[in-house]
């Protein structure tokens, strides 16, 4: 018997979503060491200390089952941006945001909006639930916030998923954009505002989205701290939204979805801001070492407000393969209709360094 055929069609026709390449898979495949990871984003400098201590506090509470309210977390988010609890709810990562809002939302028949070229959990959350997908054309790489209105208007959505910046691309939407978008959007209509790279935004790209709430209570605003926090193999991530969303959203998350350790160390990250702003200050630099790379190797990119940058390389699979021979690990995306580019994070100057040698050597072998 063949037991797939027992899940719905919408179940079996998902493609799972590819994580980035791990360091322990290469080393064991290649027999190779000092390999670059500079695939998934994560964070160069680690986490900040404070949350290295809050973890190893909480271990010794590990029997007990956590918060499942994660009242603390949420009173520190509450103290920060000025949101009651019942706005406030907690997940396993920004993921788990994105796919609550889908089980709260869509179900079979239902239409979300999406962008061509955003992040690969949006079409993976809509149609787990049965529902359809439309992706609009981007511009530039970027979202065409015009053609998405019209595509949500005209198929009757539920529900729009809008990343700012934009994984991977790393484009940007500015404020003023994302208000009138919000506004000519009929209010049935949700929208996933997804802000996981926001704190890597500069100073004069930076808006108050959170106020946004008080004037439009069919957003949601998803974030995480896996990014610029350094806890992403601790998966935390909240939204807000208004408390009837919350309260929907709540409904469909599991019991105990946020651990205790994770919970302790999020509240303690969130209160280092010297942390952040180093995280900023090395992605600042980090981007402007691989942009000049990038630029010397007569290689186009798309300018990035986010913690990593794609660029065109031609055969991107090629040249991935390429890479990991070399000792450094890079994001094929292909899978985002990219098939000519590779996505690599920012990391530290010694990591830099690495890809851009192994980049250069690798173009010179194909010479």
């Amino acid at each position: 018997m063949n037991y797939s055929e027992l899940a719905p069609a919408y179940i079996r026709a998902i493609a799972p979503y590819q994580p980035g390449k791990p360091i322990s898979e290469l080393e064991r495949e290649l027999g190779i060491t000092g390999i670059v990871k500079l695939a998934s984003n994560e964070n160069p400098l680690g986490c900040s200390p404070l949350a290295t201590a809050a973890m190893l506090d909480a271990v010794k509470t590990i029997a007990l089952y956590p918060d499942g309210n994660g009242f603390e977390l949420k009173d520190a988010l509450s103290r920060r941006y000025g949101v009651e609890h019942a706005r406030i709810v907690l997940g396993n990562g920004s993921n788990d945001m994105l796919e609550l809002a889908a089980r709260a939302f869509l179900t079979v028949g239902d239409k979300a909006v999406y962008s061509d070229h955003a992040f690969a959990v949006y079409p993976l959350a809509t149609q787990v639930v049965g529902a359809t997908g439309v992706s609009v054309p981007a511009i530039n790489y970027g979202h065409d916030l015009k053609a998405m209105l019209k595509a949500a208007v005209e198929h009757k959505a539920k529900l729009v998923f809008v990343a700012n910046p934009n994984n991977p691309t790393g484009t940007f939407l500015s404020a003023a954009d994302l208000l009138e978008f919000l506004r000519a959007l009929p209010p049935q209509i949700l929208v996933v505002l997804d802000e996981a790279y926001n704190e890597y935004l500069p100073a004069d790209r930076r808006y108050d989205s959170v106020a946004w709430l008080k004037e439009f209570p069919n957003l949601i605003i998803s974030r995480t701290f896996s990014k610029a926090y350094g806890l992403a193999g601790l998966r935390v991530g909240y939204a807000f939204a208004d408390v009837q969303v919350i309260d929907m959203m709540n409904r469909v998350r599991q019991p105990f979805n946020v651990n205790s350790v994770a919970q302790a160390a999020a509240v303690a990250a969130l209160a280092d801001e010297d942390f952040v702003q180093r995280t900023n200050e090395l992605n600042r630099r980090g981007m402007e070492q691989i942009t000049r790379g990038l630029s010397k190797l007569g290689l186009e990119y798309i300018p990035s407000y986010g913690n990593f940058i794609s660029f065109r390389i031609g055969d991107g699979m090629r040249m991935y393969r390429r890479l990991l021979q070399l000792g450094v690990i890079v994001r094929p995306v292909a899978n985002y209709d990219m098939a000519e580019y590779l996505r690599v994070s920012i990391g530290t100057e010694g990591e830099n360094d690495k890809f851009l040698s192994a980049l250069q050597q690798a173009l010179g072998e194909q010479a």
